[in-house]
This record gives C-alpha cells, sequence and structure tokens, in this order.
C-alpha cells in the first residue's frame, strides 16, 4: 500500500508519465514532433518545452532558486535530446523535494509573482503545489492527443497504472 504524501505520488507520476511520453516521442520524427498541429502550444515538442517552463518556474519559486525566461511559449530546448535530459533532471528535482515537503510550509501564504499578467499574488504554498501537478497534467493530456493524432499510441496514463502501486495481491 502506499504510504508517502499526496505530492510524493504526484512527482512519481509526474516522472513515469514524463518518461512514458518522451520515450514514445523518440519513434516520432523531429519533424512531426515539430509540427504545428494547432495545439495551444503548437506541436508536441512546443508543448513539452513549456510544461519544462512551467516545472522551472514553480520550482524556481518554491526553492528560491528563480528562473526567468522572456515569455511563457519561449523555446527552452531546440534539440529533442536536450529537452530530454533537462526532463529528466527537473523531474528528480521536484521528486527530491517533494519527500521533503514540510507541512507547515504547505499552509502557509505563498506570494509571487505571475507570469501571465505580471502581478503580485499570495496563496496557501499547498494550492500553488496542487496547481504545478494540475497543470502538469493539463498539458500531458494536450500531449497524449497530439501523439494518438500522429498515429502513436501514448499507453496508459491513468495514476493507478503507477508502478509504484502495483503490489501484486
Amino acid at each position: 500500500m502506499y504510504n508517502g504524501s499526496y505530492y510524493q505520488l504526484m512527482a512519481e507520476y509526474n516522472c513515469w508519465m514524463n518518461q512514458s511520453l518522451y520515450s514514445v516521442c523518440l519513434m516520432i520524427p523531429d519533424e512531426k514532433r515539430k509540427q504545428d498541429l494547432g495545439a495551444f502550444f503548437k506541436s508536441i515538442h512546443g508543448t513539452l518545452n513549456h510544461l519544462l517552463y512551467g516545472d522551472k518556474a514553480w520550482m524556481g519559486r518554491f526553492t528560491n532558486n528563480s528562473f526567468s525566461v522572456a515569455a511563457i511559449g519561449q523555446e527552452l530546448y531546440a534539440d529533442f535530446e536536450e529537452l530530454r535530459v533537462e526532463r529528466e533532471k527537473m523531474d528528480q528535482q521536484i521528486l527530491e523535494w517533494s519527500i521533503k515537503l514540510d507541512p507547515l510550509w504547505l499552509r502557509q501564504p505563498f506570494e509571487y509573482t505571475s507570469n501571465v499578467d505580471g502581478k503580485r499574488r499570495v496563496l496557501p504554498a499547498s494550492i500553488l503545489v496542487t496547481h504545478m501537478f494540475n497543470h502538469q497534467t493539463h498539458h500531458r493530456g494536450q500531449i497524449t492527443t497530439l501523439i494518438k493524432q500522429l498515429g502513436y499510441e501514448p499507453g496508459v496514463t491513468d495514476i493507478p497504472w503507477l508502478p509504484s502501486l502495483n503490489a501484486v495481491v
């Protein structure tokens, strides 16, 4: 039975899903990964870049290691292998951070500046951490759709299939 925290579960799910999707994306030719398919961030590659951007921005805020790029849609890595390597590093950082999360910190107000509108906001840290994981899931859902549109199979994406949860009964 799983006995970690909710956020640790979400971090493990994030790692697993990113590994799964990047494995499928390795089979897709670069020009197809970068093809504008009408998604908000245009392509699979563009959406993967945005996911990494979002995680770097939120983790930078949460760990006091600011990350700043000119615009939300800006490409961080044009090379897919560089993007994949940076994704793995970020996923490991999120997982290690989630294991050490302090419940008291999660209840505290957290002030940040929005990358969307530049305004200062204050919300409980738990809401913002939940948002980070929800943001990941939202955009990975878009990526699975784009992968299917190109004729590839993204596989099972449901949390109950997370390998660490699958103990044989």
